[in-house]
């Protein structure tokens, strides 16, 4: 009895310990509207998961944001990218919350953060106050609703960290109340024949299969016929109600013939594990269709720690004369599934088609560095920079340089290098290195220049080559005119703009005294605010220099009036 009551203690400390970690009555919501989400913790992003919840903001900017809990400000951070403006606050409960895509800070944090930038004459900034420096109390109005950096639209990038790992959980955990009453939906089924002697349908490649809905909600696939070492993996979307988004779901679990295969969930992760996502998706397909689709089975390169149960990696065993019965729950964290049935049976068939090989004179071997020499361009893989062994397409030219295509992923960052000694040297000044897209048109590389050397660092393979900047940004003013009086303008917005290797630096000054001026990329404007009380002068002389990339240079001159 002893031993039984203890096993009872321990399993009611675990769970005890569980809700501990995920406190439910902790955190306050951060808008004083319902939560609506845009976007959902683990999405499937861009070479990474989506590390909070996008909570939508009425397409509205200027909502006020509220600290979920008392706390201590200990990171600011403004860019023109990423999460633009965004505030990180560690709580006595040894979580860190972090607001992102602001429009603009509480009083206190604003008028210390533009201190930094005046004394830096820098916009983008990064602060790590002293702690207990800025403190917040919970439901303080700490900042705005914004659309600040890489977002596409005005909403509220919400996480909850680790204050000491750093770890992001998922949000959702903490007791934010999401109406959610929808199932998962089902795009795309998918078979991978996965050892040298696998098929699918008779088919030595990945296969689509079909599936019909059934009474009961499930989906049930078209019999599979296969032999040898097999998997599947999924399109799927979840939406949540008053939302037509199509976020990322929250689980995914596979079992055969009623054993777990397979189980991994979006609770929590690492950022210096989030680039595998590129190992969990099918990377090929997405980058000839741009869809994603999840992998049921787990590649031996893959390092990411979201699984809960692993047999066998996910991988089916086919067996002639055995049948199977694949099932796939497909689930949201409010616990709505969708269940899709495969059976699968075993028979060894001819195949309908021959897997293709492609064999190229060059081959990458992953685990070792590796230079080739492209005529007009030298690259360099470091040691790891892809998954696997695979031959790669390369292709010499003169000025241009093909490396291979977007159906492999660079987990790490490689270096291309150009020749520029047949340009003189006035003209080097307005030469970087481009990426071509389909069109042929050039994008910027960041392109360092040293030692009669052009190089840049990426991960984008595709096409590259030297291209030419003649042309300086152009500079127009937004809402003034020439000599115009603006004493009831609360800001100052000008355009600026560049056609080709796009905008590097920018600064202003009003009679000869630097301006922070604050630039969105997304629509080509900077804009200064009259509040900021830079001088009282009734007549404002002012200057704002744009250069871009290269170097090309544009100043624009102008006077306005002011009381």
């Amino acid at each position: 009895m002893r031993f039984n009551f203890f096993g009872v203690f321990l399993l009611f400390s675990l769970v005890l310990k569980a809700q501990e970690n995920y406190p439910t009555d902790t955190f306050q919501s951060p808008m004083e509207i319902p939560i609506v989400l845009a976007g959902t913790f683990g999405e499937l992003r861009s070479n990474h998961f989506h590390s909070g919840i996008d909570i939508k903001t009425q397409q509205r900017e200027g909502l006020p944001i509220l600290a979920v809990a008392d706390g201590t400000v200990t990171r600011i951070k403004v860019s023109h990218w990423g999460y633009g403006k965004a505030l990180y606050v560690a709580h006595p409960s040894g979580h860190t919350s972090v607001y992102g895509h602001l429009k603009k800070f509480g009083p206190e944090i604003e008028e210390y953060v533009k201190k930094v930038q005046y004394a830096k004459q820098s916009y983008e900034v990064e602060i790590f106050p002293d702690y207990g420096e800025l403190k917040v109390s919970k439901g303080n109005i700490i900042a705005y609703s914004g659309n600040t950096g890489g977002s596409s639209g005005p909403h509220l990038h919400f996480e909850i960290r680790s204050s000491v790992s750093e770890k992001p959980t998922n949000p959702l955990l903490y007791g934010y109340d999401v109406r959610d009453a929808t199932n998962p939906s089902l795009v795309g089924l998918f078979a991978y024949p996965l050892s040298n002697d696998a098929l699918v349908n008779r088919s030595s490649e990945k296969i689509q299969v079909n599936f019909t809905k059934q009474a009961d909600g499930s989906f049930k696939a078209d019999k599979v016929t296969a032999n040898g070492t097999i998997g599947f993996g999924i399109n799927s979307f979840d939406r949540q109600d008053m939302a037509a988004n199509q976020n990322g779901v929250y689980s995914v679990k596979q079992t055969v013939n009623g054993k777990v295969y397979l189980e991994y969930d979006f609770e929590t992760f690492s950022f210096g594990e989030t680039r595998y996502i590129n190992t969990l998706i099918d990377y090929a397909h997405f980058g000839k269709y741009r869809q994603r689709i999840q992998k049921c089975f787990k590649e031996p390169y893959n390092h990411l720690s979201i699984y809960k149960t692993l047999y066998n990696n996910g991988k089916i065993d086919i067996e002639e004369g055995m049948s199977y019965n694949v099932e796939l729950l497909i689930s949201d964290i409010e616990g709505n599934e969708t269940k899709v049935i495969i059976p699968v049976e075993g028979k060894k068939e001819s195949p309908k088609n021959n897997l293709k090989n492609e064999v190229t004179s060059d081959f990458i071997i992953a685990n070792k560095p590796n230079n080739f020499d492209l005529g007009a361009a030298k690259v360099y893989f470091p040691a790891n920079t892809f998954y696997e062994d695979f031959y790669i397409d390369l292709k010499k030219g003169k000025d241009t340089v093909m490396i291979h295509d977007n159906s492999v992923a660079a987990h790490r960052n490689f270096t291309i290098s150009f020749d520029p000694s047949q340009y003189t040297p006035e003209e080097r000044k307005q030469l970087f290195i481009a990426r071509l897209d389909d069109q042929k048109r050039p994008s910027y590389s960041k392109t360092y220049k040293r030692d009669g050397s052009f190089t840049t660092r990426t991960r984008a393979m595709g096409m590259y080559t030297l291209a030419k900047d003649t042309v300086a940004p152009t500079i127009s003013p937004k809402n003034f005119k020439e000599n115009q009086w603006l004493s009831n303008y609360s800001y100052l917005s000008l355009t600026i703009s560049d056609d080709l290797s796009g905008i590097d630096t920018y600064s202003a000054t009003l009679n000869g005294k630097w301006i922070l001026m604050e630039y969105e990329p997304k629509t080509n404007t900077i804009t200064y605010n009259f509040d900021d009380n830079i001088l009282n002068d009734t007549q404002c002389e002012l200057k704002v220099t744009v250069t871009d990339n290269v170097g090309n240079s544009s100043t624009f001159t102008g006077t306005f009036f002011r009381k």
